[in-house]
C-alpha cells in the first residue's frame, strides 16, 4: 500500500481541509450519462459539492482565500469506488491446488480471520471500496463487519456480512452455512442470525450445478413456503434476503419468496426475469466462477463433454443477461471470489470484463458496480455515488471505463476518505 506521490499535487482531506477538484468526466454512480467538465469538492468524511458544466462550487465550503480547483485533471475520469456485491472474504480464491485448499478450511476461526484481515487494505488499494460478504459459518465475515463499524478501523472497504447462511442439513452449503435443523422455528433461526450480528439474512434453497450433466441434478433444499417464512421473518427484523439459486425450479422458489437478490442464477427463465423485473428483484450473474472452469479446463483434466456443458452454461447464461438487461431487471456486479480460482479484487475486475464480454455496455456494468448496489441493496452507509453528503471514496484514471471496464484493470488513482493512494495494475495480489 502506497500513498500517491505528490505529483499531482492533490492534497489530503484531512481535519478542516477540503479539496477541491476538477475533472474532465465525471461517471456519477447513478446510471445517467457523463458529465463533462465537473468541479468536486469533499472532505475527509464526505462530498461536499459536484457541479456539471464548469458550474463552481460555493466559496463557503472552499478554504480561505480559494478560488481556483486544488488539481485541473482535466484528462481523468473520476467515478465512485467500486463495490464488490458478493465475495467470501474468509476464502482464499486464488489458491488452484486442492489439497492446500482443503487444509485452508481446516484453519480455526481466528486464523480465518487473520487471514482474511490482510486482503482489506489491498482491496482498497485496487479501488473496491465496499464489500456485501455471502457468509462463512466461522464467523469471519461477522467479524470483519464488527471491525468496519469499530473507532480504531484500519484501512479497509465497508463489509457487511449475514454471518452463517441458511441451508438444510445433509444438504449443499455446510462450509458456509448452519443448518435450519438446529433451531425449533424458521423464525428462531433468523432471529438467531440476527442476535449474531447479521446484517442482512443469506439463504441456501438450491445446490450447483453438475458440471458432468450440464445442468442442476438435485431438487431445491427449500420449497417456497420455506422461502416465504424465512424472507418475512426477516424483513420483520428490518434485513434484506438473498439467496443462492440455480436452476429454473430453484430460482422459481426464490422469486416467488421474495427475496431481495438472487445469486447465481444459472438456468434461469426469460419468463422469471420478467418477474424479477416486476418485483424488483436484483440478480447478481457471478460469471466468474463457470468463467473459471473453462479456462482452467486442462488443470482440471476435463473432457470435451465437460467443456461443452460449460461453454453451453456461459453461452446462456450470456443471452439471460442481456435480457435482463433489456427488461431492466436490476443487475448488480458480484464475483464470488474466494470460489475456486476466483481471487478477491482481480476476480472482481474478471467479473465486470465478463459482463461486457456477454453483452452488457461499460457504462451499464460501472452502475451495476456503483450506485445500483447501494441503491437496491440499502446498505447503512452512503457510498457508491459521485453525490453531496456519499462517502469521499472514488477512482481517477487516465484510462476511460466508458470504452472497456478492463481499464479499470489498469494503473489508477484511489481517494478513500479524502487520501490519495497509487493503484497499479501489477498490485500485489498474493493471499487473495
Amino acid at each position: 500500500m502506497t500513498k500517491m506521490k505528490k505529483n499531482l499535487n492533490i492534497p489530503e482531506a484531512k481535519g478542516d481541509r477540503k479539496v477541491w477538484l476538477q475533472v474532465g468526466t465525471l461517471l456519477d454512480g447513478n446510471g445517467t450519462s457523463p458529465v463533462k467538465n465537473a468541479n468536486i469538492v469533499y472532505s475527509g468524511e464526505k462530498i461536499l459539492f459536484v457541479g456539471s458544466n464548469g458550474n463552481l462550487p460555493p466559496r463557503e465550503i472552499l478554504a480561505p482565500g480559494q478560488n481556483t480547483p486544488d488539481a485541473v485533471l482535466q484528462e481523468y475520469t473520476l467515478l465512485p469506488g467500486l463495490t464488490e456485491a458478493h465475495a467470501h472474504l474468509f476464502l482464499e480464491g486464488a489458491e488452484l491446488d486442492f489439497d492446500i485448499r482443503r487444509d485452508y478450511l481446516q484453519k480455526d476461526p481466528d486464523e480465518l480471520l487473520e487471514l482474511a484481515k490482510k486482503r482489506l487494505d489491498k482491496l482498497v488499494m485496487l479501488g473496491i471500496t465496499a464489500v456485501r460478504d455471502a457468509g462463512d459459518k466461522d464467523g469471519v465475515g461477522l467479524a470483519l463487519s464488527r471491525l468496519y463499524k469499530s473507532t480504531n478501523r484500519p484501512l479497509m472497504p465497508y463489509v457487511e456480512s449475514p454471518g452463517a447462511a441458511i441451508h438444510h442439513s445433509g444438504r449443499y452449503g455446510s462450509f458456509m452455512a448452519e443448518p435450519l435443523e438446529d433451531f425449533s422455528s424458521l423464525k428462531d433461526c433468523v432471529v438467531a442470525r440476527v442476535d449474531k450480528g447479521a446484517d442482512r439474512i443469506k439463504l441456501i434453497p438450491t445446490g450447483i450445478i453438475s458440471f458432468k450433466q450440464g445442468k442442476v441434478t438435485k431438487a431445491p433444499q427449500m420449497s417456497l413456503e420455506e422461502v416465504k417464512t424465512l424472507v418475512a421473518a426477516a424483513k420483520e427484523m428490518g434485513k434484506q434476503s438473498f439467496a443462492h439459486a440455480s436452476g429454473d425450479d430453484g430460482i422459481e422458489n426464490v422469486i416467488e419468496g421474495g427475496v431481495d437478490s438472487v445469486e447465481h442464477g444459472f438456468f434461469v427463465r426469460d419468463d422469471q426475469l420478467t418477474r424479477m423485473r416486476d418485483k424488483q428483484t436484483a440478480w447478481v450473474p457471478t460469471f466468474a466462477p463457470v468463467q473459471k472452469q473453462v479456462d482452467l479446463k486442462d488443470y482440471m483434466g476435463y473432457d470435451d463433454h465437460i467443456v461443452a456443458n460449460l461453454q453451453k452454461i456461459l453461452d446462456n447464461h450470456a443471452k439471460s443477461l442481456v435480457k435482463a438487461y433489456e427488461l431492466g431487471v436490476p443487475i448488480i456486479a458480484g464475483s464470488d471470489a474466494g470460489s475456486y480460482a476466483v481471487a478477491h479484487g482481480v476476480g472482481f475486475f474478471y467479473e465486470l470484463e465478463l459482463l461486457e464480454r456477454a453483452g452488457m455496455p461499460p457504462a451499464a456494468i460501472i452502475h451495476a458496480a456503483t450506485g445500483r448496489s447501494s441503491d437496491r441493496f440499502s446498505y447503512y452507509e452512503k457510498f457508491g455515488k459521485i453525490v453531496a453528503g456519499y462517502k469521499s471514496r472514488f477512482i481517477l484514471t487516465r484510462q476511460s471505463p466508458l470504452e472497456s471496464v478492463v481499464n479499470l484493470r489498469k494503473d489508477k488513482l484511489v481517494v478513500f476518505d479524502g487520501v490519495l493512494y497509487d493503484s497499479k495494475e501489477d498490485t500485489d495480489v498474493s493471499g487473495l
